[in-house]
């Protein structure tokens, strides 16, 4: 029965009171006795709350609920409940707005936005969550909004979080007047009140997390309240008091009622209880202070210590069945979301170290070590990023042990056709049979060499140390071009070769020319051991390029690999001037009526092999070839970004992000780059000597075509200027060395342009750099020569060639050629006097009548063609007499010299 009925029977009563004691029974009549209520709700409590209440443990439940998940990084729960939390307070709007915001819902929402900022910044925790990291966003989305209401209260707490809850909890104790002593009670034994709920202590210390300690602070307070509390005994004496009770009152009402005796006694258990509270606290800081007396806060890395997982469970027999089972289970990781990748490649080396020392054979070495060579090459996950130097040096290792292994035991036999079920790993009767391509490894890995160069700081010592690499990857790939001569198919030859050539091409070989020269000084004969490895050495690089490349015409079924060593050879020809192979090779190739259609790379290696083939035309004194050979690349103002050397600014509006990581994963490694300056300069020079004649042929003729529009530029450019001072720049030398030329200077004309600043920036690049300026000095003369006739031929009568010879230091024979060949060409109307060697000039002024009939012809002749002009544009076709301007010079000359390097019209491509 209840222990708040006033009566019962005599065997409750024997059982709650001793034997001595009467109980009392109330005066009244039938009416006093309590109505009996069902099985149910005997023992419950009838507690009488206000709204108030009941609204702020409906928040503190919801609060609670929010703390736990974020002790345990359940951002999802906290994401529900806070939703949950913010209905709950719109309900207890009314009481919030007459009582004010409590200060545990401020503090609830300053804790949880500081927690999330701190998951937030967690960079390493945040790939970790999975489904979590999407409530983490939209949480924290949500409280940044939802906390600019109470910026100013949340403020107030940062300040002072260490503010006692007191007066709130006085001021909620007064204003429950018509709250029964039960719920008191009830919230003396718990020790929480709804304002002081989420009360926490800030613990020292720097480098722990602000809100983990307070978590760990609520956990130690609830098990401490657990301790305290002896829940037994408290039942005990609240069944007694009850059973005493009955006697004293009554009737039921008079029992509720509050007494002063009682108010007393909470207040001074509530005070004990603060008392220990504050105790406990007291010596806990005490604790802490010992502690930390011991030295400072030691920086650890996050996360629990990394335990290597073992390979194999103790007493596991190593066998090749299980390796490979293991080497599969480690693979199947590969690729997958969150895999550490250092730590798969440390597993299957540590895979090989284990096969090696059970003695498991080297065909099973052989198929790890291609999976470790293919998990380094899977560290960087982003196409776009390049190898870390360790990684790097790590790979090479690995290429260079495998073929060794390959070398050592050539009855392993490996291919990427063979079929996994068809390898053998494990029988030696039979040859070894492993799955896996060593060409394409070794491609991949110079391809990353490419992408290191392409992303290292040309003018740093670190470029200069990769550069070095470029030495092992060499000697990589030739011993891989033995072992394939021996053991690789025709394809297989061709694709290796074109490696050996793409690394050969674009270097001068300076043994081989002195060698030609007969410089080189002879050296003492290798011992007979190293005698067949020096002699591959010893071969030179025209003897290799040519070996290779005719293999490669020979057997390549593939146009690319074709294109590519054809355009290779010639750059290698033209490199060390072999002006006539490289240009016969050109011409014989065609490359240049198709190469619009070669993917861009290849368009690349086009445009480098053209501006070399217009150096050494240039070289070998042929100045109408080099400058048809350059006009294209440097006529369209994008020399650098047509060479692959880099990415003009102007051109960067005109791609998106994406586009301008495929251009610059298509550019030239610095090292192999063509000297812009130098190319500019040997333009210039070359149009410098074709058009300054030219001007001073054509003076008065109005129709006069341009052959360089770009040197033509640098002219007016050079008019414009106000003030004339000594040149500086390499233009300003060659426009100031084309006025004196101009003037029948040449001596002026060969300083501007051979001095030494000139040397320094230009010619000196040369190899042969006084061969070149010697070459430079007799063309000055010879066009000097020519447009001193053409400039002064109307102010004599006769000229003596011995005078020409003397003014332009020219022997007699080549200035008899030079003016033969105008005569010939009907560029100078004058005869040879060969006794006297004099120059006749022939008068061929027009009369007055020749002038005008000639005017009139000439009108007449643009008339017929503005007329056929606009006819077609009717016709809406060029059927009939059009004159290109541009093509005149060019007219007649076949082959490459019509066209330069490839220029695409097309504003989307950049090639």
């Amino acid at each position: 029965m209840s222990r708040f009925f006033t009566t019962g029977s005599d065997s409750e009563s024997e059982s709650s009171v001793s034997g001595d004691e009467l109980v009392a029974k109330p005066v009244g009549g039938n009416y006093s006795k309590p109505i009996l209520l069902s099985e149910d709700e005997e023992d419950t409590k009838r507690v009488v709350r206000s709204a108030k209440d009941k609204r702020f443990e409906e928040l503190t439940n919801l609060i609670k609920t929010i703390r736990n998940a974020m002790k345990i990084r359940d951002v999802t729960k906290c994401l529900e409940e806070f939703e949950l939390l913010g209905k709950a307070y719109g309900k207890a709007k009314s009481i919030v707005d007459k009582e004010g915001v409590p200060r545990f819902y401020v503090r609830i929402l300053a804790d949880l936005e500081d927690y999330l900022n701190e998951l937030w910044e967690d960079k390493e925790g945040k790939k970790k969550m999975n489904k979590n990291s999407k409530a983490l966003s939209t949480l924290r989305q949500k409280i940044r909004k939802y906390n600019r209401d109470y910026e100013t209260h949340i403020a107030n707490y940062k300040q002072n979080p260490e503010q006692s809850d007191e007066d709130e909890e006085k001021k909620s104790r007064d204003s429950e007047g018509s709250t029964s002593s039960s719920s008191e009670e009830e919230e003396d034994e718990d020790g929480v009140s709804a304002a002081a709920f989420l009360k926490k202590k800030d613990a020292g210390g720097e480098s722990r997390s602000r809100y983990l300690k307070k978590m760990e602070a609520e956990e130690e307070e609830s098990e401490e309240s657990d301790e305290e509390e002896d829940w037994g005994s408290s039942d005990s004496d609240t069944d007694s008091e009850s059973d005493e009770d009955e006697g004293k009152y009554t009737s039921l009402a008079s029992k509720f009622l509050k007494k002063d005796e009682d108010k007393k006694g909470g207040e001074k258990k509530r005070e004990e209880k603060a008392k220990k509270k504050h105790d406990r606290k007291s010596r806990k800081y005490e604790e802490e202070e010992e502690d930390n007396e011991g030295g400072e806060w030691e920086k650890v890395k996050g996360g629990g210590p990394l335990v290597k997982p073992k390979m194999f469970a103790k007493g596991t027999e190593i066998n090749h069945a299980v390796v490979v089972k293991k080497l599969n289970e480690i693979l199947q990781a590969r690729g997958k979301k969150g895999t550490d990748r250092a730590a798969q490649i440390e597993l299957l080396q540590l895979l090989v170290s284990i096969a090696n020392e059970n003695g498991l054979g080297v065909a099973l070495e052989v198929k790890i070590k291609f999976n470790i060579i293919a998990s380094l090459y899977d560290y960087n996950p982003n196409l776009a990023t390049y190898m870390k130097p360790e990684m790097w040096q790590k790979c090479l290792g690995c290429i260079e042990e495998l073929l060794d292994i390959l070398f050592a035991h050539p009855e392993i036999f490996i291919g990427e056709n063979i079929v996994e079920e068809s390898e053998n790993l494990a029988n030696p009767e039979q040859p070894y049979r492993v799955r896996g391509c060593i060409l394409t490894l070794v491609e991949r890995m110079d391809e990353e060499f490419t992408k290191i160069m392409q992303n290292t700081d040309p003018h740093s010592q670190e470029y200069v140390d990769h550069l070095k690499d470029e030495g092992r990857v060499c000697g990589i790939i030739a011993r891989l071009q033995r072992y394939l001569q021996e053991k690789g198919t025709t394809e297989e030859l061709c694709r290796v070769y074109l490696r050996r050539v793409l690394h050969t091409y674009y270097k001068f070989d300076y043994r081989a020319h002195r060698r030609g020269a007969g410089a080189e000084e002879r050296a003492p004969a290798p011992a007979p051991a190293a005698a067949a490895e020096e002699e591959e050495e010893e071969e030179d690089s025209a003897a290799l390029m040519e070996r290779l490349c005719k293999y490669v015409y020979a057997k390549d079924r593939t146009d690319r690999i074709r294109t590519c060593a054809i355009l290779c050879h010639i750059y290698h020809h033209a490199l060390h001037s072999r002006w006539y192979q490289a240009r016969d090779l050109m011409l014989m190739s065609h490359l240049q009526d198709n190469i619009q259609h070669a993917d861009p790379p290849v368009q690349i290696l086009y445009n480098r092999t053209m501006v070399q083939l217009g150096i050494c035309a240039f070289r070998e004194g042929l100045i109408k070839d080099a400058h048809n050979a350059l006009l294209d690349i440097q006529s369209s103002g994008r020399a650098k970004e047509l060479l692959g050397q880099g990415l003009l600014l102007r051109s960067l509006q005109e791609r998106n992000p994406e586009q301008e990581k495929v251009e610059k994963r298509r550019q030239v490694p610095f090292h192999m780059h063509v000297n812009l300056e130098l190319l500019e300069c040997v333009y210039l020079v070359a149009a410098m000597l074709l058009e300054i004649p030219y001007m001073a042929a054509h003076e008065f003729d109005a129709r006069r075509r341009m052959i360089s529009k770009q040197f033509h530029h640098q002219l007016r450019v050079g008019e414009r200027q106000p003030l004339l001072g000594p040149p500086e720049s390499m233009r300003e030398h060659v426009v100031a060395a084309s006025k004196a030329m101009k003037m029948g200077d040449w001596r002026t004309c060969h300083r501007f342009v051979v001095n030494e600043k000139m040397n320094g920036k230009v010619w000196d690049l040369f190899p042969e750099a006084d061969k070149v300026r010697a070459m430079l000095v007799r063309k000055i003369q010879e066009e000097s020569l020519r447009t001193y006739l053409f400039t002064y031929s109307s102010v004599y009568d006769s000229i003596s060639m011995e005078i020409l010879a003397d003014m332009f230091e020219l022997d007699l024979p080549t200035v008899h050629s030079i003016i033969s060949k105008m005569i010939i060409n009907e560029e100078l109307m004058a005869s040879l006097d060969q006794p006297t060697q004099t120059v006749m000039m022939h008068r061929t002024e027009p009369t007055a009548q020749q002038n005008l009939a000639l005017q009139l012809a000439e009108k007449l002749g643009n008339l017929v063609e503005n007329n056929e002009r606009v006819f077609d544009h009717k016709q809406g076709s060029y059927g009939g007499y059009f004159r290109d301007q541009k093509d005149g010079y060019r007219k007649g000359d076949g082959g490459y010299l019509r066209r330069g390097g490839y220029r695409q019209q097309e504003r989307g491509s950049n090639y």
